[in-house]
């Protein structure tokens, strides 16, 4: 496991996720006596500073990191995965569309990422209401360490696949 992986559980597990699952319903001092839905990371009140905990980056280096950010009603979990070469950039800017185009089939997932970041997972305190926050915990961790293993398979199918095209196309020389 790298530490981009092993990092976020240990994290998790010594108060990160688990304090910041702690979500609360507070409402926007902009939404007068309701309970306002929007997660306090993406409200126009995101500046009001006391609503929002120190965000912690876990990077291994620039182009493999995890931003995690949280509020009192929302936890954001944006990650930069491994795109070591040009045929990985494309392969995971194509499966990330892919997935964000089904973001709602996900709940948590968010259709665009955060800026420097190729996905992003919002938990509010509604999702922690209705689902198990530890395996919420469990989905975005296991999601970073089956990424890696997802883009480099299908990398050694492209390549795998390039090379019987070019097989074919010489026998013809």
């Amino acid at each position: 496991d790298s530490n981009r992986v092993t990092c976020p559980r240990k994290v998790t597990e010594e108060a990160g996720f688990q304090n910041l699952f702690a979500l609360t319903p507070e409402p926007c001092s902009f939404c007068w006596r309701t309970r306002s839905l929007a997660p306090i990371l993406e409200h126009p009140c995101l500046s009001s500073k006391e609503l929002l905990l120190q965000p912690v980056t876990i990077s291994r280096n620039e182009k493999e990191k995890v931003l995690i950010e949280g509020s009192i009603n929302s936890v954001r979990v944006s990650i930069a995965v491994k795109q070591a070469d040009e045929i990985e950039k494309i392969l995971c800017h194509k499966f990330m569309r892919f997935m964000m185009m089904r973001a709602e089939n996900f709940f948590i997932l968010r259709r665009k990422p955060v800026e420097g970041y190729d996905i992003s997972f919002l938990i509010t305190n509604f999702h922690t209401e209705q689902m198990y926050k530890h395996k919420l915990v469990d989905f975005v961790i296991h999601f970073m360490e089956e990424i890696d293993k997802e883009i480099s398979e299908m990398k050694l199918s492209v390549n795998a696949r390039a090379r019987i095209v070019a097989e074919e196309f010489l026998k013809n020389f």
